[in-house]
């Protein structure tokens, strides 16, 4: 595809258009790839995927494939979800909870996200769904952005409380955070400090992209 090939040299923009959550969502061929981005920052794909990916490898690939269950908080389109399907060729199930169905049929139409069998996708806000599920999970990938911007919900301590519940015994939290200001890194240092230490184990990956920083949290009694 000439577009493709194009798109090494410089970035070409298929598709524009604003959502029912996002003021607007692109995407765009860059280096040879599909990317989903938000008017600010990149949403799928990208430097997204890199990010979660190595959150993913330092969680482990071989924990990851004897895994029954992963619940998706925030879907956009897809790139973890491919990660884990394509590359690390998890076969159990995922739930993926999306708010925004417009970023859904754009996921489906440009980067094939329902021909994944595994996958079941939930039109939801994470937060409702989390105080709802019955389920649990041995993994839970936390991914919900507004463009650049995190909904507060998701550092109170009664949510983290609740998500922490919802894992199985030896199961992992993995939280993709925005750090855009000194405020974002005392938030992040309280949302860590007010993790139960006698039932989880939590920590602070180094940063592989300057303004994102993976938090992961395991269970371990």
């Amino acid at each position: 595809m000439i577009q493709k090939i194009f798109s090494y040299l410089i970035p070409i923009k298929i598709l524009k258009k604003k959502s029912s959550r996002s003021k607007v969502i692109e995407v765009t061929w860059a280096n040879g790839e599909l990317v989903l981005d938000s008017e600010n920052t990149n949403y799928s794909y990208g430097s997204l995927q890199r990010i979660l990916r190595y959150g993913l490898r330092t969680i482990g690939y071989k924990n990851i494939l004897e895994m029954d269950h992963i619940l998706l908080l925030g879907v956009a389109g897809g790139s973890v979800i491919k990660t884990l399907a394509d590359e690390i060729e998890y076969k159990g199930k995922i739930t993926g909870v999306e708010i925004d169905s417009d970023i859904i049929q754009i996921a489906n139409q440009y980067f094939n996200l329902d021909q994944i069998k595994q996958l079941e996708i939930i039109i939801d806000d994470a937060f409702e769904f989390v105080l709802k599920t019955k389920e649990q999970y041995n993994l839970i990938i936390i991914d919900v952005f507004e463009d650049i911007k995190m909904p507060n919900f998701l550092f109170e301590k009664f949510f983290s409380e609740r998500v922490c519940s919802l894992l199985k015994n030896r199961g992992f939290i993995l939280f993709n955070t925005m750090i855009l200001d000194e405020a974002h890194n005392v938030r992040n240092r309280k949302y860590i400090s007010e993790i139960n230490p006698k039932l989880f184990t939590s920590k602070m990956l180094p940063r592989i992209e300057d303004h994102n920083e993976l938090i992961i949290i395991e269970k371990v009694a």
